[in-house]
């Protein structure tokens, strides 16, 4: 109950800041996180960024309010954010499908999207698999981008990252140059996997980078190297499931832990980088998701 506390009084600060600046830290402070935990927990439990999220509170609102015919556009775009009258105008019209000032006639059909409250849902689902690991400090490498959490033009999302890596060849000369596995990794896993949120990067965004883990047969020149310090992780294996399935089980299983799992066990979610560490063959695909967590 006191992650659902956190959360709603999160929301809270937005609701009440709608007309005004919304900061995202402030926002994290009020569920007691950080920016990007939070930023990421949102995405996945309501399928949508905090940030969209917003943009449609303020379209919702804008709406009811141009329903008044005392009312002006410009006064209305001013009040939620937008400089100018041809801005509000797009992002108006993207929302609900038409230009503010066909929103002011009566029987025009408009958008709703309502305040979101976070409550604890009883589902049918299948039960969650997951360990607690606790692993020493361990090094890796690899090529990396920075991602969005706003969801904005010019960054590379995680899957076109792989995608421009398989098809340059980058993929496979990264595998070439990994070395081995350590101990700690299952040796009938891969050798590349992938990690985000391992260092700090400007607001609003992340780093992702396809990895390796450094070992003494590793060829590290020319790759990005990152130290991970000892941490305790969550650890939730998959299914076997089939490739073109992927984007949907990494999916459904970061958002199974913010929304299930998260909100249930005596563990928060700490600072510091999670990974993706992937196995299969030909066929079949398998995914472990490591959250670092903490003890309440």
């Amino acid at each position: 109950m006191d992650w659902l506390t956190k959360m709603n009084s999160a929301i809270d600060y937005i609701e009440v800041n709608l007309t005004g600046e919304i900061d995202f830290n402030i926002v994290a402070m009020k569920a007691c996180c950080s920016s990007y935990n939070f930023q990421r927990m949102f995405s996945f439990i309501t399928d949508i960024t905090l940030a969209e999220y917003i943009r449609r509170r303020r379209l919702t609102l804008a709406a009811i309010e141009l329903q008044n015919p005392d009312v002006k556009v410009i006064d209305v775009a001013i009040k939620y954010g937008y400089d100018t009258a041809t801005s509000f105008a797009r992002a108006f019209r993207l929302f609900h499908g038409l230009a503010p000032t066909t929103a002011k006639e009566q029987g025009v059909i408009l958008k709703a999207c309502p305040r979101i409250s976070f409550q604890i849902s009883i589902k049918g689902e299948k039960e969650m698999n997951y360990r607690i690991e606790t692993k020493e400090a361990f090094d890796v490498f690899g090529i990396e981008t920075v991602c969005s959490l706003k969801g904005e033009e010019g960054y590379l999302y995680p899957h076109q990252l792989w995608q421009q890596c398989q098809e340059n060849g980058e993929y496979e000369k990264l595998l070439t140059n990994s070395g081995d596995t350590p101990d700690f990794i299952s040796k009938d896993l891969c050798k590349i996997h992938a990690v985000e949120y391992y260092q700090k990067t400007k607001e609003d965004t992340f780093p992702y980078m396809l990895c390796a883990f450094v070992s003494k047969n590793s060829k590290t020149t020319g790759y990005k190297i990152v130290h991970i310090p000892a941490q305790t992780y969550a650890v939730f294996p998959s299914e076997k499931f089939k490739w073109n399935e992927m984007s949907k089980i990494l999916t459904d299983m970061q958002k199974r832990f913010y929304s299930e799992w998260l909100p249930t066990v005596n563990y928060e979610r700490a600072e510091g980088a999670n990974f993706e560490i992937y196995g299969g063959d030909e066929e079949n695909g398998y995914i472990e998701l490591w959250f670092p967590v903490v003890k309440k």
